[in-house]
């Protein structure tokens, strides 16, 4: 087991930058989640998620020297750990697969007002203040408002369904919040973050074999895979740990609330995009800046050249004015 870390220390400026960071480093997150569902079923696309985010946890565990194996008295937090973050992210991928990524985005990202709910039963230094209370008294107000709202259609099967359910995970990103707070005290953020992802890995795989509609979705092409990979490697990997880092020395309501910086940037990710309009808008920036794209159009522009000046010589051959 680790040395203990003092815990509840004010959020200086660097831990709120790092914070505000990582919180828009997650925007993207919902949007990727939707790119991904397009070619996987829920169970498989979390399963493919959870598996790059645990390698690159290892990987970066190694690269560090730190070790990962739990002590006798750390393999029950973890469990518990797991089988919460287990739960968790299968609500996000489930309900995300009936809602747009817009309302996705907001509702998750409300994990801030449970876990400022939560966080005063066990974290002593987290007190409810009556500034805080009325602060998210107002927010469940916005909330309420979200998650009654129906998305468009083209991109949401059963958007109230959806919302909900995103809102019940949500509440668990909250719990799991001050859970994961209480016992990275005596454990390294990396060992945390790595066990609770490879208990849910298993869980993950079961339930694509009986549960996901296998052969029903499009291919698995380059937009599924690079959303995967941001998945993994940036939001499962190294924002993650980051992000338990800064729990395990401040407590879950003064970090958490940087969370709100997460919908802003995916509305931003989000904005314009539905049917084909989604493609279009997600990878606008690839097409016009990646120089092979480029070339591509400049190919293409001389090609139409081409048959434009072919055009009168062929129409004299032919005798036509």
């Amino acid at each position: 087991m680790d040395r203990p870390t003092k815990t509840g220390q004010p959020l200086d400026w660097p831990g709120a930058l790092s914070a505000l960071a990582v919180g828009v480093a997650r925007g993207g997150n919902q949007v990727a989640i939707k790119l991904t569902l397009f070619a996987l079923a829920p169970f498989g696309s979390a399963l493919a998620r959870m598996a790059l985010s645990s390698f690159t946890v290892w990987l970066w565990s190694r690269t560090r020297g730190l070790s990962l194996t739990p002590s006798a008295e750390e393999r029950k937090p973890l469990l518990l750990l797991g089988l919460l973050f287990s739960v968790q992210i299968a609500m996000l991928h489930w309900g995300a697969d009936m809602t747009s990524p817009a309302y996705a985005v907001t509702i998750v990202n409300t994990n801030p007002i449970w876990a400022n709910l939560i966080s005063p039963f066990f974290v002593a230094e987290d007190r409810l203040t009556l500034r805080r209370a009325v602060g998210l008294l107002l927010a469940f107000t916005g909330v309420a408002g979200v998650v009654l709202g129906r998305p468009e259609l083209e991109i949401a099967t059963n958007p109230r369904l959806g919302n909900w359910i995103i809102l019940a995970s949500a509440a668990l990103v909250g719990a799991r919040t001050v859970y994961i707070q209480r016992i990275v005290q005596r454990m390294s953020p990396e060992k945390a973050v790595l066990w609770q992802m490879g208990i849910s890995l298993p869980l993950f795989g079961l339930g694509s074999l009986f549960f996901d509609d296998w052969g029903s979705r499009g291919p698995v092409d380059w937009r599924a895979a690079a959303a995967i990979g941001y998945q993994g490697i940036v939001v499962g990997g190294l924002a993650l740990v980051a992000w338990v880092a800064l729990l395990r020395r401040h407590t879950p309501g003064s970090v958490s609330v940087f969370s709100f910086a997460t919908p802003i940037a995916g509305c931003c990710c989000r904005r314009g995009c539905s049917g084909s309009r989604w493609r279009r808008a997600c990878f606008s920036v690839w097409r016009r800046c990646w120089p092979g794209s480029r070339w591509r159009r400049a190919r293409r522009r001389q090609k139409s050249l081409r048959i434009q000046r072919q055009m009168p010589t062929e129409a004299g051959k032919s005798g036509r004015p």
